[in-house]
């Protein structure tokens, strides 16, 4: 999994730099969203923006 952090910021874990693909691949995003993270952001963005833009289907418990 590759990740960066940018010199110029604080480590703050939502200031770290993540590849949108290693990302998408790690929360589980489908190939659609993936692909429409990329054209928003570009191969790289902070955690913050991904968490904040990322569109995933609901999860249900069933009994």
């Amino acid at each position: 999994m590759e990740k960066r952090t940018p010199h110029e910021f604080d480590t703050d874990s939502s200031t770290e730099v993540w590849s949108v693909q290693d990302y998408c691949k790690r929360v589980g995003v489908n190939a659609i969203e993936q692909a429409r993270l990329v054209a928003l952001f570009g191969a790289f963005a902070t955690a913050a923006e991904l968490r904040h833009n990322t569109r995933r289907e609901q999860r249900f418990r069933t009994y």
